[in-house]
């Protein structure tokens, strides 16, 4: 939506033929369990906006608008239930291509909608976090059971100490046991973090992880690029593990809501390994 500056109308009537009939959260579950994935973190709402659980908080969402019209983080929680699997939520707080002041600033004005929507302001961007963000938010923290970790994303400067700060007070209400990943901002997550694909350099003594992707792109492309060999991805996990940081591998499923044989193939590589 970004990179081709698709305008938000045209982008929504997108949602009217997403159909992810193959989805099977039992069987995701079971692959990242046996692949020795201790939690599961699923994207709820990326930048794009539109979200991936039954939101009264704002309609563009899968069951709202889709033919799919079903609850993929109700069903993993209900999958995660059953298995050793810890169910993890990503939500991108500030970038949100749907919104007029969602991490629009003067400063970030490269990251936001700007082909629809004038540059930001800091009372819009308080009016999206309290009309949209802490809602959904609040949502995804009382709807489905136990959170083990909720990881946001791209703190741009819109956000600012205040407003982290009131995002990890509402997540403390609601779940005192839930974790936050470093990309709240402004230092206060419970779990230092890295660049995308990055590894720490050096042991590190405080909870730690780091995201990689196993091949050149996060969500699904028909042309994902190169992917990593099984014994790439070995690597990279025994680099992290020797230097005291979780692997959070990305897995980007297909438009049908299967995962990819690619990664299927790697994930039981790893299960082979261990």
């Amino acid at each position: 939506m970004h990179t081709a500056r698709i305008p938000v109308r045209e982008y929504e009537q997108i949602a009217a033929r997403f159909d992810p009939v193959g989805f099977d959260a039992k069987a995701w579950v079971a692959m990242a369990e046996e692949a020795g994935m201790r939690y599961l973190v699923f994207t709820t709402k990326h930048h794009d906006g539109f979200a991936m659980f039954n939101s009264m908080a704002d309609p563009f969402n899968i069951v709202r608008k889709t033919p799919f019209a079903r609850d993929p983080v109700y069903e993993l929680a209900e999958a995660c239930r059953d298995s050793s699997v810890r169910l993890c939520l990503y939500y991108s707080h500030v970038q949100d291509w749907h919104e007029a002041h969602a991490g629009t600033g003067p400063r970030d004005s490269n990251y936001g909608n700007t082909w629809d929507f004038p540059k930001g302001t800091p009372q819009g961007f308080d009016e999206y976090l309290e009309r949209k963000v802490k809602p959904q938010i609040t949502e995804l923290l009382t709807q489905y059971g136990p959170i083990a970790m909720l990881w946001f994303d791209n703190p741009l400067p819109s956000l600012t100490r205040t407003h982290a700060e009131s995002l990890v007070s509402l997540v403390r209400a609601l779940q005192p046991g839930c974790l936050i990943s470093s990309r709240i901002g402004h230092g206060l997550g419970d779990i230092r973090g890295f660049g995308d694909s990055e590894l720490p350099a050096a042991e590190v003594s405080c909870p730690a992880e780091a995201c990689v992707t196993m091949n050149d792109t996060w969500g699904f492309k028909h042309d994902g690029g190169k992917w990593k060999s099984p014994d790439e991805l070995l690597v990279i996990r025994r680099l992290a593990i020797g230097r005291g940081c979780n692997v959070l591998l990305n897995v980007g499923p297909m438009p049908d809501g299967c995962i990819p044989p690619e990664a299927v193939e790697r994930l039981h590589s790893l299960r082979s390994s261990r």
